[in-house]
């Protein structure tokens, strides 16, 4: 008799609602103080998300599902998976044109937060240029 594969369940809430649920082997994401892989039976964990990839291992026959994640949390108990984000998007549902529009908009807004020495929007504008960049890296990384 084959054992079962053993599965985790990986969900992705954002304020417009589950945007992802599947059954996974394996999650791999970078929280705020480095790079992690959850596999079935990890112990409870709770962690801050940086604005990365998340890269879900699906059952054995369906690949990875890429995830541009900007920022959140995920929390880990029972082999369930939530990860809790202002704002999430499959690599297939990116809009390249779109990052790349915001990409070019939070460059010249970094110029110009440059030029009036304005360390708030500078922030602000570094923050959107690295999500629209998460965007554009993890669309490159559809089929991969």
């Amino acid at each position: 008799m084959v054992e079962a594969e053993k599965l985790l369940t990986v969900t992705v809430v954002t304020p417009d609602g589950v945007i992802y649920s599947h059954r996974s082997s394996k999650i791999s994401f970078r929280a705020i103080d480095g790079e992690r892989t959850i596999l079935y039976n990890h112990l409870p964990l709770i962690t801050p998300l940086a604005i990365a990839e998340v890269k879900v291992k699906r059952e054995s026959k369906h690949g990875v599902d890429h995830i541009a994640v900007n920022g959140g949390y995920m929390e880990f108990s029972d082999n369930k998976a939530t990860i809790i984000a202002d704002s999430a998007e499959r690599a297939r549902n990116i809009n390249v044109e779109r990052a790349q529009v915001a990409k070019e908009r939070a460059e010249k807004h970094i110029q110009e937060a440059k030029s009036h020495h304005n360390d708030r929007e500078m922030y602000k504008a570094k923050i959107a240029l690295e999500r629209a960049l998460n965007r554009l890296h993890v669309r490159e990384n559809l089929g991969k």
